[in-house]
């Protein structure tokens, strides 16, 4: 992987800590929404590392363990429910869980990439 040109970019201008956000489960027609949001340690890449829906289920898990093996790493998750979609739409949800994973970093950003 490549870093992101806007991830070096803002280390250049002495952000520290740059955290990458998505969600997942938008599409479904039931099921929750789920957000993560991840804090890489500086100059460190993952071969391989690209869009999830890109990557065979065998990738998946073999860069999940890369980057939870990680020291320095930072990485959290956000759910919301259904009934919580039905009441606040599920744009207000996606952001929603968006919100509670980065609440949730053990570091946290100076900026997010969403």
């Amino acid at each position: 992987m490549v870093i992101n040109r806007s991830e070096l970019a803002l280390h250049r201008k002495g952000i520290q800590h740059v955290a990458g956000v998505d969600e997942a489960g938008r599409g479904p027609l039931a099921g929750p929404v789920v957000a993560a949001a991840c804090i890489l340690p500086k100059g460190i890449s993952f071969e391989g590392l690209n869009d999830s829906k890109q990557l065979t289920a065998k990738q998946r898990d073999r860069l999940f363990a890369e980057l939870t093996g990680t020291t320095g790493l930072s990485y959290a998750i956000g759910i919301v429910d259904v009934e919580t979609i039905d009441q606040i739409n599920i744009l207000q949800a996606a952001l929603l869980a968006m919100k509670q994973a980065v609440e949730a970093l053990t570091v946290q950003p100076g900026y997010l990439l969403i």
